[in-house]
């Protein structure tokens, strides 16, 4: 339509439809995935941890260096991977609801960027796994796509779920006991960094003049319902919610 400005959106969904859609493709693949990792413990409490043994990130050794791929899906205990669950889907979810697609990618990043923290910089032989990097990870490109974006109602949402699992986030603090600090530091860069990565790329508004005009001067009644719904699309999307 000509005379309406346009805001073209690449990489995300555009409208409410398309972000329910995304939304609920989002909650399934979480809800598959926090079900693998669990079909994976019962496996690895059955074999008495001896995935986690086979499967962790161990420091310097060149012949473990694929399974930071896999050592996020494992724990050591089951009160391991119940602290993990509950912020795992919450962050995962919110960073996957504006696209999943991107979320795989970003997925891929934060294990890599975790997994190689601790390989790189962790000391003493420790067999590190378990889903930690992936929450930091998902945290971090909540919260900062959100500025990226100009969805700031992500940041605020981002910012509210951190208050509401302070106690597990607090635990990237160096020193605590049994805690790999190193494997949140490196999922939380790779989260600000997949922010900036998979960011939506956004052409800015191009604005033609005041539109729905006729030549007579009064408003053309074919484009004053497209104007207007143009016009509360784009107040949304100011607003962070489109």
């Amino acid at each position: 339509m000509s005379g309406l400005g346009q805001r073209v959106v690449t990489g995300g969904p555009t409208n409410a439809e398309e972000m329910i859609a995304e939304a609920r493709k989002a909650f399934f693949v979480m809800f598959g995935f926090l079900a693998l990792v669990w079909l994976l413990q019962l496996a690895n409490w059955a074999d008495h941890y001896g995935l986690s043994r086979e499967y962790g990130v161990v420091s310097g050794d060149v012949g473990r260096l694929p399974d930071i791929l896999v050592a996020p899906c494992l724990h050591w205990s089951w009160a391991h991977i119940e602290g993990n669950s509950g912020p795992l889907f919450v962050f995962g979810f919110l960073a996957a609801y504006r696209g999943v697609a991107r979320f795989l990618g970003l997925s891929l990043l934060v294990a890599l960027t975790s997994g190689l923290t601790v390989w790189f910089l962790e000391h003493g032989g420790v067999d590190t796994v378990g889903a930690s990097g992936l929450i930091f990870g998902y945290f971090g490109y909540v919260v900062v796509r959100g500025l990226f974006d100009r969805h700031l109602i992500d940041t605020l949402i981002g910012i509210v779920m951190a208050a509401s699992f302070a106690y597990t986030l607090t635990l990237t603090v160096p020193g605590t006991p049994g805690i790999s600090w190193l494997g949140h530091l490196g999922g939380l860069a790779g989260g600000l960094v997949g922010a900036w990565i998979f960011r939506d790329r956004r052409p800015q508004p191009v604005s033609a003049g005041r539109p729905g005009r006729t030549t007579g001067g009064g408003p053309d009644p074919r484009t004053r319902a497209d104007g207007s719904r143009a016009d509360l699309h784009k107040e949304l999307g100011d607003l962070g919610l489109l």
